[in-house]
């Protein structure tokens, strides 16, 4: 029996904006693809009712972690084989809906506002030197990503993004959640493939990623300029949305080199505060482009400053299986 049939990919339900109105009659629809995302409006079925809501079972098994043929911080070339047990793992990056019904029940402040800005990509209207597109920007937070007086506002459906490690170990903290290993992230993310690695298909668009040159000319070939509703675009075989492109997420795991170097490091615990402030970010986002950044692919990994809300990276969540 074809495993790939055995799966069924978890349904969401339609409510109204959480970040302001009251909810209607929710409707189970699944997502895949540029009108269903559309609808959704950022909260699972049984949210807050059933504690694996919007989740996915992630059997266990033995996967090959790193490229040993990209990026340098990829290469694993004497402990490649990793054993992965079984896990629940949110099919959807965080939403700001999730994230709303967070702050809502428990007050929590993000380290963006007690900090007073956050970073801002903005495209730049001429040549600029490298990383200058990034702006720290007075009032950013993950309600006002784009700054407080930018016209464009967030939606409900959207990852929600200006989140430290901090702030993203909290809220997994208040599901009785973890942030996930990169390990787990990564066998996640490629499925039941064996391959060393699985990437955007840039030229049947299956993930939102930049097209065109990097970052002066954005060709919006999928739709998005920016960060795109979760799950727009099909689903991974495990049943996952998003794992390549639209936001960078977060792991548990401290980035300290190639995977030879620190072959998967202490997961973080709730309680504790982050040794490190570098750790592991997976999966590329929409700033990904072919000339610049090619991390739109499983193995790819990157550091993110712990302390940093960014517009690029958000995260989403694993549940142990006892």
């Amino acid at each position: 029996m074809n495993i790939f049939k055995l799966l069924t990919l978890p349904t969401v339900a339609l409510v109204l904006n959480a970040c302001g109105g009251a909810p209607t009659e929710t409707q189970d629809v699944t997502l895949g693809g540029k009108i269903q995302c559309q609808q959704y409006l950022g909260l699972p079925h049984n949210w807050l009712k059933q504690p694996e809501a919007g989740m996915v079972k992630i059997p266990g098994g033995t996967f090959q972690i790193g490229n040993n043929q990209s990026y340098p911080e990829e290469r694993a070339l004497y402990k490649s084989e990793r054993i992965v047990t079984d896990f629940w793992m949110d099919a959807t990056e965080v939403s700001n809906a999730q994230f709303e019904s967070f702050v809502q029940a428990t007050g929590y402040i993000t380290e963006a506002e007690t900090q007073g800005e956050a970073a801002v990509f903005i495209t730049p209207q001429g040549q600029v030197k490298e990383l200058a597109w990034w702006s720290l920007v007075k009032g950013a937070f993950w309600k006002k990503p784009w700054g407080p007086n930018a016209s464009r506002q967030i939606l409900p459906n959207e990852p929600v993004r200006m989140i430290t490690l901090k702030d993203a170990i909290a809220y997994a903290d208040w599901l009785g959640h973890e942030l996930p290993t990169e390990e787990q992230w990564e066998y996640a993310a490629k499925g039941f493939t064996q391959a060393r690695d699985v990437s955007a298909d840039l030229e049947h668009i299956d993930a939102n990623v930049w097209q065109g040159e990097f970052p002066y000319q954005n060709d919006n070939k999928d739709g998005f300029t920016d960060v795109a509703p979760v799950g727009c675009f099909k689903a991974n075989a495990f049943g996952l949305y998003d794992m390549i492109g639209n936001v960078w997420e977060y792991t548990n795991s401290p980035f300290t080199g190639t995977h030879d170097d620190h072959m998967g490091m202490h997961q973080l615990k709730s309680e504790e505060a982050p040794v490190f402030n570098q750790y592991t970010i997976k999966g590329g986002s929409f700033l990904c482009a072919s000339n610049y950044c090619m991390r739109y692919r499983a193995s790819a990994r990157h550091s993110q400053e712990a302390d940093l809300g960014i517009s690029h990276v958000g995260f989403r969540t694993v549940k142990k299986i006892k």
